[in-house]
């Protein structure tokens, strides 16, 4: 049989969250097997809600962030945003960009173009500077431009850097940086785009301009319990959780300033959800002398969410999913707090309504940039990307998206990840590596629609260019490549040329990845020839900033993520660079590579069912850290195959009897295995994943076989 490995669990733990989350046992298994096992984790699958997603004022810097950009607003400052030149940075810009021009703010972007190299650059700032600019805002980058941070700061430039690359060991002195990698950021999730930091950054801004903002509350509870009474408060501040105190009480009444609570309320507006019950249990606790000062919730939030209406909070901890899927045991004041939460959301889209429709076309972007960066498909970015497909979806696509959907046959259709990562991102990539991210970000920002046309063709005739250079690269390099994997003993692979156009290296060292399965770079130089500037991309445990990073100073500039990063240094050093790089190679361990294809359950015949592509849309979006599904079923009796294809048959087409259904399936370029290795009535090993067929408008379920093998 091929080899394949089936995780061993327990049935125990299968039964656990088939019990705890309402799903069945096969759906259980596969999260068991993929290690998804804890209520927060499964939340992101099951769910879609975007109130799912992490509140922006979580970073613990935001709230300074927010109020120097309002301020900027107020004094009509000049404000620059800088991003860069892939998918994530236009995105970014165009999502900060469109909310502060709605503002109505004197504010004006730039990207890298031509031979701009990554990152803020002092060119940038001198130019600003003399435009008498007073504020820049970073989006995917400035994390590491500690020098030209340094330079605006003596011009008198105030920095918001906006990153979400790794931080280096020193950070530049801006006055606010808001970055998920930070250790100190706050934030509960690390693995966001430039894009996602963006949106957080809007998203708060947005919140800004409603009542409940900057505002300190603090949600009062008191239940009567078996041994006397129990005192839950709850700080908050921006929606977010600042601190809770909870005091029991078995003697009573009792003086309160003998307790916590004195210092703890000072000061406090204290809201509480049933005000006379509450009252009453307080003089009980404290005596008729004490008088707090407390606004009854209930009656607020029923007005916005009326089916609360006489509920109390035991009830309303029940009723919540955010509670459902928390893995230790919530208390009321948790409902309350949960629910004050939906309805601060709720009540901000009914006063700025239009706020709900800018979020969901910044979605739109957030869930692009997700995939174009190769974001975990874990956590928030689920929801980013479910949310951002919904509004595509829905007919009501952003501006330039429409587009760019309409130029590649997606307008109309149901459009998936899938088609978002292998139609729409590399070709809104294509004007960035193209010299030319002007492009994309004004597709995405104007509010002309002949504009937007021109621009989509522009960049679609862009992109077959860059179709050309990548042919042109792997062609020159191709020798090179194979001489490099040898010389690094199969652990590593360079490639370098003038000839690679500046913009495919990051796509060139990435083919290398996949052709090798070693971490690849992939060099070019500057056309006058004085820079060496490239890209890395990693596979196996090792790290690529880390992995640069053992060069110490030598470079220019590097910087990028775990799997992918860019780096630069002088074209004289290049003898000395591969020297380096071959000492680093020798100490290099490399995770071993896997043979056996991980499986997510074995299924017999009378489980392969159209019911299997509904089990494989709830693991959807797919990508990384969340790939498909893979099954594994043995001896499947062949009823029909047949050679396909719309020029030459080089694929195959199989129809397996399943017991109650005749289940058809696709094996992807082995044509000419039919009458050679099996016939019909034939039984084979397959190993697969669930796909769609979609024909006349009908879309029907599909096994496509990866792996498969004659029964014997």
């Amino acid at each position: 049989m091929i080899k394949y490995n089936k995780k061993n669990i327990s049935r125990e733990e299968i039964y656990d969250l088939h019990k705890k989350f309402g799903i069945d046992l096969l759906e259980s298994s596969i999260f068991a097997r993929r290690g998804i096992n804890t209520g927060k984790d499964i939340m992101y699958y099951l769910e879609s809600d975007p109130r799912f997603i992490h509140t922006p004022f979580l970073f613990s810097s935001m709230e300074d962030a927010v109020s120097r950009i309002n301020d900027a607003i107020d004094e009509n400052e000049k404000v620059l945003i800088f991003g860069d030149r892939d998918v994530d940075g236009i995105t970014s810009t165009a999502i900060l960009y469109s909310y502060l021009k709605q503002q109505g703010l004197d504010v004006q972007w730039r990207l890298p173009v031509g031979e701009d190299s990554y990152g803020l650059s002092m060119q940038a700032v001198d130019d600003f500077a003399k435009e008498f600019g007073s504020l820049i805002i970073t989006v995917d980058c400035g994390i590491s431009n500690n020098l030209e941070i340094q330079h605006a700061k003596e011009l008198g430039i105030d920095v918001i850097v906006t990153d979400h690359h790794n931080p280096p060991e020193e950070l530049p002195p801006a006055i606010i940086i808001i970055d998920p990698k930070m250790s100190d950021s706050g934030y509960p999730f690390k693995d966001i785009s430039g894009a996602a930091v963006a949106y957080k950054l809007v998203s708060a801004l947005r919140f800004s301009h409603f009542q409940l903002y900057a505002q300190d509350f603090c949600l009062l509870d008191v239940s009567k319990t078996e041994e006397g009474f129990s005192v839950t408060c709850m700080k908050t501040r921006n929606l977010v959780e600042k601190s809770r105190l909870q005091v029991n009480f078995d003697q009573y009444p009792v003086s309160i300033s003998t307790t916590k609570l004195m210092d703890y309320l000072k000061g406090q507006q204290i809201l509480v959800w049933n005000y006379e019950k509450t009252e009453s249990l307080l003089r009980q606790l404290f005596g008729s002398g004490v008088e707090f000062q407390m606004l009854d919730m209930q009656s607020q939030i029923a007005k916005t969410i009326p089916q609360i209406q006489g509920k109390e909070l035991s009830e309303l901890k029940k009723l919540s999913k955010i509670a459902f899927y928390s893995d230790r045991e919530t208390q009321d004041i948790d409902g309350f707090f949960n629910i004050f939460v939906t309805y601060a959301s709720k009540k901000a889209w009914e006063v700025f309504p239009q706020y709900e429709t800018d979020c969901a076309n910044d979605l739109q972007l957030v869930a692009i940039a997700a995939l174009a960066d190769i974001m975990p498909m874990q956590n928030e970015n689920r929801i980013f990307v479910k949310n951002g497909l919904m509004a595509i979806n829905s007919g009501k696509s952003r501006k330039g998206i429409a587009e760019l959907l309409a130029r590649t046959e997606l307008a109309g259709k149901q459009v998936t990840s899938t088609d978002l990562s292998w139609k729409i991102i590399p070709v809104l990539n294509a004007a960035g590596r193209m010299g030319q991210s002007n492009l994309s970000l004004e597709l995405l920002i104007s509010e002309d629609p002949s504009t937007r046309n021109l621009l989509a063709q522009q960049i679609m005739e862009l992109n077959d260019k860059r179709k050309e250079f990548v042919s042109d690269g792997e062609f020159c390099t191709a020798k090179q490549a194979e001489e490099s994997f040898a010389y690094f003993n199969k652990k590593f692979c360079i490639v370098y040329d003038q000839k690679i156009n500046r913009g495919i290296t990051g796509i060139l060292a990435a083919h290398l990845v996949k052709k090798f399965n070693v971490p690849s770079m992939a060099i070019t130089f500057t056309e006058d020839g004085s820079v060496a500037v490239g890209s890395m991309r990693s596979c196996r445990g090792v790290v690529a900033t880390s992995f640069l990073d053992n060069f110490g100073d030598f470079f220019i500039n590097h910087g990028g993520h775990d799997a992918a990063a860019g780096f630069s240094f002088g074209k004289d050093k290049l003898r000395q660079f591969l020297s380096i790089a071959s000492d680093l190679v020798k100490k290099l361990s490399l995770e071993s590579e896997e043979e056996a294809v991980e499986v997510d359950a074995e299924l017999p015949p009378e489980y392969i069912t159209p019911n299997l592509l509904k089990l494989s849309e709830k693991f959807e979006p797919f990508g990384e850290k969340n790939p498909e599904l893979v099954f594994v079923s043995k001896a499947l009796p062949v009823v029909d195959a047949q050679k396909v294809g719309k020029t030459e048959k080089t694929h195959l087409k199989i129809t397996f009897d399943c017991g109650k259904y005749k289940f058809p399936s696709i094996a992807w370029g082995e044509g000419d295995r039919l009458g050679k290795d099996f016939d019909k009535n034939d039984r084979l090993n397959i190993i697969y994943t669930v796909g769609k067929n979609t024909f006349n408008g009908n879309t029907t379920a599909q096994l496509v076989i990866k792996h498969w093998e004659k029964n014997l």
